[in-house]
């Protein structure tokens, strides 16, 4: 079997499992198994396929049948320009967070807290973007916390970045120019519809709180101040449909600025609360 033909056999077994995009996967396992770039699997597509090759494709294709996301059979994925080591230990970054970084780039910061931080995209991103600044992060999950320090230390801004296991606020100290988060935002209920990727693979407790999906923001709203500069401000991400519910729970806390901030495909996807004056 040439490598062609093993990746029409697979696409069309991922699409049967109903698998979104399954040549876009087929292709893409197909080079982590024979271990070379995804850009070169058309140079090896007429060539037949080794079989230790064949075994570990078959094997991932079966895994990624039983919706295993790529980036946890691969170990890694692609975030703002960088790559992530990735496991089931940690949320699976996704595009839809580059517009908190995005907005968080927008204005100067030295000193950055990362709350719920899981393989520390987030942190480690807006470090390397900004080679003069710090910053913390911190998760409930010690996994995690093992996690962020690897891609630290893989994108080289470990010595800039303090990372920590902590339930949110509760460990923290000093006071920083932004605070981030990408915290668990669904409810309790929306885990029965959500992808099998997500329910059966990735940490629950870094997709919803078993409640309405708001009790990060409550806490991250009513403590935040006491850990922001005088100019400082907060970025947290949201569900495309709780902008105004966000909104509501940072006025309520006597927050300056709140706006709601969209991402490139123009949902709400982020919250920005300035400190009062």
């Amino acid at each position: 079997m040439t490598a062609a033909e093993a990746m029409v056999a697979a696409t069309a077994r991922l699409r049967a499992a109903g698998v979104p995009d399954p040549a876009r996967d087929a292709r893409v396992l197909l080079a982590h198994a024979a271990r070379v770039d995804a850009t070169r699997v058309t140079l090896i597509a007429p060539e037949d396929i080794a079989p230790e090759i064949a075994e570990r494709y078959d094997n991932l294709v079966a895994l990624r049948a039983v919706r295993v996301p790529v980036s946890q059979l691969i170990g890694a994925r692609e975030f703002y320009g960088r790559s992530f080591d990735i496991s089931r230990d940690v949320l699976d970054p996704r595009p839809e967070t580059e517009a908190l970084i995005e907005a968080a780039l927008s204005e100067p910061f030295d000193h950055v807290l990362d709350l719920g931080t899981g393989s520390g995209c987030i942190l480690v991103t807006l470090l390397a973007e900004r080679p003069e600044a710090r910053g913390v992060g911190i998760d409930l999950s010690e996994a995690a916390c093992l996690h962020a320090s690897a891609n630290a230390a893989r994108h080289e801004v470990a010595e800039r970045a303090s990372i920590i296991s902590s339930d949110w606020f509760d460990d923290v100290e000093g006071r920083y120019d932004l605070i981030v988060s990408n915290p668990p935002y669904l409810a309790a209920h929306e885990m029965n519809t959500v992808q099998p990727e997500l329910r059966e693979h990735e940490p629950r407790m870094a997709l919803t709180d078993e409640r309405d999906g708001l009790s990060a923001y409550r806490t991250i709203a009513a403590q935040a101040q006491g850990y922001l500069n005088a100019q400082g401000r907060v970025l947290v991400e949201i569900g495309w449909q709780h902008g105004t519910a966000v909104v509501d729970i940072f006025s309520s806390q006597g927050w300056g600025e709140v706006a709601i901030l969209p991402d490139l495909g123009g949902q709400d996807r982020v919250v920005f609360a300035s400190k009062p004056g």
